[in-house]
């Protein structure tokens, strides 16, 4: 109980300490606002996409790296399952 009460105060600090962030460096926002007055949003485009891939990367290799787990266990699963199944015919013959 004394180990969650820490954490959480741990958290609260460090979430009640940080300081407010912008989500673009100082020069891709001017970069981005500099093409938005001058009436092309290409760079616009092509940043929130850049964001975008960013923000998918990390969520596609949990994915696949859960994917490959479970079918993994599954297969250790079905040997273990066929394995015994044997073993439970082996004794019924008995």
């Amino acid at each position: 109980m004394k180990s969650w009460k820490s954490f959480l105060a741990v958290v609260i600090l460090t979430v009640w300490t940080t300081a407010d962030a912008l989500a673009q460096c100082a020069m891709c926002r001017g970069s981005v606002e500099s093409t938005m007055s001058n009436g092309r949003n290409q760079v616009a485009v092509g940043l929130n996409t850049g964001i975008l891939y960013l923000l998918a990367t990390p969520y596609l290799l949990v994915g696949v790296i859960a994917y490959l787990w479970y079918r993994s266990s599954r297969k250790e699963y079905d040997k273990r399952l066929e394995i015994s199944s044997r073993v439970r015919r082996a004794l019924s013959q008995m």
